[in-house]
């Protein structure tokens, strides 16, 4: 199903569509506006190429390009823009635009798959959460690299990827002990008898004595399956022909794949967790592997959390918000690519009633040209079912951030909408271990804060800014308002705007009402002006730019900034 822009049979034309968006976002093209005979239109120049499109600035100065508007003239006319043409033009490396060519044309691979062979349903309106993983197809809306997905063949797509809905079981390694860290909640043996069963258990430990080894000298470690694969004759080779790893083959559950592809959901035992594992692939900006630090800090951050959550009566009456907890983890190597966490599954903490639904489910249009959210509008009213959201969706993310000083990133996919018949009830949060950001003077309770460097020698010697703990309110301000607000909230903003009339900046405006009448009602004033969110410009991080820069740095660009009460000049 599409996105409002999106022409559901052209992957082609909104990965271009996305990848200029981006560059004209991230000021990267010389770009401005042209009035001609064929009206209004958004011009610029590369390489003695003319490109122009049709377009609207929205909220947070994101451009929204009229999907087949982009044209190009090379000296012979206006015609329909070509990728390959614009990639080249592109102020970047040879090695990076080529790396850019592949995942993007990986992505229109695999779309135009899932185009080809999935059984697309009528409506996903009626879908449980599971299924409504594997159904929402559409990918990031902002990145072009939306299914990049490295590696992956057509095959692997049909088995792994979350469209499919494929169900596979994990493989397992028992890993020299010496190799091997982990945080557990229980005794390996109690551990795994919750997390596998006796049958399950039984069945390894019978595979790992019949190789020679043993539970005093080995643990035990899942891997994705398409993992295995990739690494078995490469990074396992040498572990593998010396005994320190020792293949024990599938087992277990059966697992299916949610949105994020390296998330895993127990599809034979929804209650039972879901399980992260690293897989060596780049999608949209990021290497998927698991920062090796973070993976047995995962159960200390979220203890760290969920008890603050627990700790304030507002996240159960006023702000309702629901933590998955990520409760074990280990890793196998220095670069995380052999590792694991666990998350608390959603399913057995719903209610009678309840629904839950992936939050980027919000700003999707079904078969029928409708928002997927149509009838919950229709059933509820446009403006109250929006106050009723800001106040379940958004308030509890911002009473973390603004009365106890925790950043989360809160996107699109780490949110997750529980509702009784549309009507938002309460938040689900998940996704912390890499995700969560403090200023160690600005946080309420700097107790509760987890002492990092006991969990992690990396730890001792950090510089501020490079795990968790930052040097500026600018940096907490920057997560939340990027993750909830630039690339989340201002796809439901455009959804609104395009089909249901309800112009953007209405709906920015109505927000920073709340806001502000938020931090009057519990007496925050002067901690939520410390943040800035109502300036006038604000930093935003650059995705595009980092990937085409071919390093890990963070790079960023000024945006005007909707909640602003002055006005703005036009971007």
């Amino acid at each position: 199903m599409p996105l409002p822009e999106e022409r559901i049979n052209q992957p082609e034309e909104r990965v271009l569509r996305q990848l200029v968006e981006a560059l004209l976002f991230e000021k990267r093209l010389p770009a401005e506006w042209q009035n001609t005979d064929d009206g209004t239109f958004l011009h610029w120049r590369l390489r003695n190429i003319h490109y122009r499109c049709r377009a609207r600035i929205g909220a947070f100065g994101r451009v929204r390009i009229t999907a087949g508007s982009l044209q190009q003239n090379d000296g012979w006319g206006w015609q329909p823009a070509g990728l390959q043409q614009l990639l080249t033009a592109l102020p970047a490396q040879p090695r990076v635009r080529e790396q850019l060519a592949s995942e993007l044309e990986q992505t229109v691979r695999l779309c135009r798959w899932n185009r080809q062979q999935l059984v697309t349903p009528r409506s996903r309106r009626g879908l449980d959460f599971a299924r409504l993983e594997a159904a929402l197809d559409e990918g990031h809306p902002y990145h072009p690299c939306f299914k990049a997905r490295t590696g992956f063949s057509e095959r692997d797509h049909r088995q792994y990827g979350p469209e499919a809905a494929a169900r596979f079981q994990l493989v397992w390694l028992a890993v020299e002990r010496s190799c091997l860290r982990q945080s557990l909640p229980a005794k390996d043996t109690a551990f795994w008898l919750a997390e596998l069963g006796g049958e399950a258990w039984d069945l390894l430990s019978t595979r790992l004595h019949g190789l020679g080894g043993s539970w005093e000298s080995h643990g035990l470690l899942p891997l994705h399956p398409w993992q295995w694969q990739q690494q078995r004759h490469a990074r396992l080779a040498a572990g593998l022909e010396q005994g320190r790893y020792l293949f024990l083959g599938a087992a277990g559950d059966h697992y299916q794949a949610s949105q994020s592809v390296r998330t895993l959901l127990n599809a034979d035992c929804p209650h039972k967790a879901n399980i992260k594992l690293a897989m060596n692939m780049v999608n949209s900006s990021s290497l998927r592997t698991l920062a090796p630090h973070s993976v047995c800090s995962a159960p200390a951050i979220s203890h760290w959390l969920t008890g603050v959550v627990a700790s304030d009566p507002l996240f159960n009456t006023r702000y309702p918000l629901t933590l998955l907890a990520e409760y074990a983890g280990m890793i196998a190597d220095e670069e995380g690519q052999l590792a694991a966490i666990w998350r608390q599954s959603l399913t057995p903490l719903l209610q009678p009633g309840e629904q839950a639904v992936p939050f980027n489910a919000l700003m999707m249009l079904e078969q029928d040209g409708r928002p997927f959210i149509a009838d919950w509008l229709a059933r509820h009213g446009l403006e109250p079912w929006l106050d009723r959201l800001f106040e379940v969706a958004v308030l509890p993310v911002w009473h973390l951030l603004v009365a106890h000083g925790i950043a989360l990133e809160a996107h699109g996919q780490n949110m997750v909408l529980v509702h009784r018949n549309g009507w938002p009830v309460r938040l689900v949060l998940r996704d912390f271990h890499e995700s969560v950001e403090y200023v160690p003077a600005f946080v309420r309770a700097p107790e509760r804060v987890p002492d990092f460097p006991a969990l992690d020698a990396c730890y001792r010697k950090a510089a501020p800014n490079q795990y968790y703990w930052m040097e500026t309110l600018e940096l907490l301000r920057e997560l939340v308002m990027d993750t909830l607000f630039v690339f989340n909230l201002s796809e439901v903003s455009n959804l609104l705007e395009s089909h249901c009339g309800l112009p953007e900046n209405r709906f920015w405006s109505r927000l920073a009402l709340r806001l502000e009448r938020y931090a009057s009602e519990h007496h925050l004033q002067a901690r939520q002006r410390r943040l800035g969110h109502d300036a006038r410009q604000l930093y935003t991080e650059s995705l595009l730019t980092r990937k085409l820069s071919g390093n890990r740095v963070d790079y960023h660009h000024l945006i005007d900034n909707p909640l602003c009460a002055e006005p703005h000049h036009e971007s």
